[in-house]
């Protein structure tokens, strides 16, 4: 077992390579080398001197190490990014993914959905902690996860109730619908479970993005997990290519990281005041939105239209900016839009979308900020949330929580649960990372995203779906409807998937099939959406 496993009082995370290219360091060198030859294609078996004898072959291996660690040490680092490699992850915390796995652009995941599947008990992450910090987390766990048993069956009614109002005709066949009404009070209920809840996925980087992991594995929140899971992707690799210790980097130190500087000299990470004030402030200039436009170019409109003209090579006078607007962003006038595969980030004239820039400032809960950042072309400033914590629940509610007041009581009773557990840890002074697993899903994270208008096309045209995460469609909504007001001419097209496919000329209008919301929202304009379950 690797190092740092007895950091877990419960089963550490476990990470098997999956697939890798065949020679990835020689193929890395190879393609060095091949940018300087005068000889064409330099191949990864020249690199290894495979046709040579031993005594040569280990002069070539000498020479490769040596233009390897000289590439590294210069900086050149794309000739690390042909090789990627493929990792099953399983017993991995939902708050490692969000706040380092997922946290940057360069990598490829799909994880097991907490939206779709039950979380069993038991299955979170348990520091090995002394008494009686011990007994207090896992007593808190155990119940955060009973809450969300609980939660799961109270919300079901409710979910039932609001399905058939909007699919009335769905009621003669009520149980054909039942696993469907089950996932919506699922959706729901998982706000109780805590950041600790176990993942399990495959998770593709390129070598150079796995040398960046080793390189920043103590990064807060999270540095032992962290940490524990790098050390084990990078074992698995060095067993298939042991080349790469060749330029594989020590783990910077906690005092090397500016994050933990900088709040290790304000006094302390966890800092429940300041936490709150900035909370407050923070709040009080969203302006009671989810998402708040806070930034972008009076005249990104005018710049769009400019670079459509230079992409075709036509002055103003035979396409003025309305026309120009419209050929990049309607979907009536550009097929590109009717594509189920996303083709805009090649396509020319789509590309012109890059120059129009915005910038929202955002509140969401956990769970949702963990879905908002798998759209990797629109990257925020996420925090680091054990600065965050504050004295009392601070925390974003799904919509279903708040039908009914019993379960509203219920999810409190949760939220304070966590609360004063991660109060207790504290007061016992167990370590930053045991408080941070009992943050529930549902935890505010505010956070500024930025996005071009391309990748804001794109993601609203997944998120403004009625079937998307409620969260996020809402923010999706503020965000259209804001981008609308100050640059009409381009906010027109965010629009969701079943419009976009209408003004394509596309049928069914709804892709989703036998997942259809209910709602013909096609027919309507994005200030008239109402969204329900």
């Amino acid at each position: 077992m690797s190092e740092g496993a007895d950091a877990f009082r419960s089963p550490p995370p476990e990470v098997r390579l999956v697939a890798a290219f065949e020679r990835p360091f020689d193929g890395a060198v190879a393609a060095a080398r091949t940018c300087y030859s005068s000889k064409g294609i330099v191949w990864p078996e020249e690199v290894g001197g495979d046709s040579l004898p031993e005594g040569r072959r280990d002069e070539a291996i000498r020479r490769r190490n040596e233009l390897a660690r000289d590439i590294y040490r210069a900086g050149h680092h794309t000739v690390f990014q042909h090789a990627h490699f493929e990792f099953a992850i399983d017993r991995i915390s939902r708050h490692a993914l969000w706040s380092f796995f997922h946290a940057h652009p360069f990598y490829n995941s799909e994880q097991v959905s907490q939206r779709y599947v039950k979380v069993e008990p038991g299955a979170a992450a348990v520091p090995r902690l002394s008494e009686p910090a011990a007994g207090i987390y896992e007593r808190v766990l155990a119940r955060l996860q009973e809450a969300y048993r609980d939660l799961s069956v109270r919300l079901e009614p409710v979910a039932e109730r609001i399905f058939f109002e909007i699919f009335p005709a769905r009621r003669g066949t009520a149980r054909r619908w039942r696993r469907e009404i089950r996932r919506r009070a699922q959706e729901a209920a998982r706000y109780v479970l805590p950041v600790a809840t176990w993942a399990r996925l495959y998770h593709t980087v390129s070598a150079v993005t796995l040398l960046r992991y080793h390189r920043l594995a103590r990064l807060p929140d999270l540095p032992t997990e962290v940490q524990y899971v790098v050390r084990r992707m990078v074992e698995e690799v060095l067993r298939w290519d042991p080349s790469y210790a060749e330029v594989l980097e020590q783990p910077l130190p906690d005092e090397a990281l500016p994050e933990n500087r900088t709040l290790e000299g304000l006094g302390g990470a966890v800092d429940p005041g300041r936490a709150d004030r900035f909370a407050r402030e923070f709040d009080a200039e969203l302006g009671g939105r989810v998402s708040r436009l806070v930034g972008f170019a009076p005249d990104a409109e005018a710049t769009v239209a400019q670079a459509v003209r230079e992409v075709l090579g036509v002055p103003r006078a035979d396409l003025d900016d309305d026309a120009a607007l419209r050929l990049a962003a309607d979907p009536a006038r550009n097929p590109m839009y009717g594509e189920s595969l996303n083709l805009t980030s090649i396509a020319k004239i789509t590309r012109a979308l890059h120059h129009a820039q915005y910038t929202f400032r955002r509140k969401l809960s956990h769970t949702a900020d963990s879905q908002d950042q798998r759209h990797r072309m629109t990257p925020a400033s996420r925090p680091v949330l054990v600065a965050h914590l504050r004295d009392e629940p601070d925390v974003v509610l799904p919509a279903l929580a708040l039908e009914e007041e019993p379960i509203r009581r219920r999810f409190d009773e949760a939220m304070a649960l966590a609360w004063e557990g991660i109060g207790r840890l504290r007061r016992e002074g167990a370590p930053r990372e045991a408080l941070v697993y009992l943050l529930p899903n549902a935890v505010a994270v505010r956070a500024t995203e930025s996005a071009d208008f391309l990748a804001l096309r794109h993601k609203h045209a997944m998120r403004l779906c009625y079937n998307a995460q409620e969260e996020i469609w809402r923010a999706s909504l503020d965000e259209a409807l804001q981008v609308s007001r100050v640059h009409p001419r381009l906010g027109a097209f965010l629009l969701p998937p079943c419009t976009i496919r209408r003004r394509a000329g596309k049928k069914p209008f709804c892709p989703e099939g036998r997942r259809y919301c209910g709602v013909p929202v096609w027919g309507l304009e994005p200030r008239d959406y109402v969204r329900r379950l």
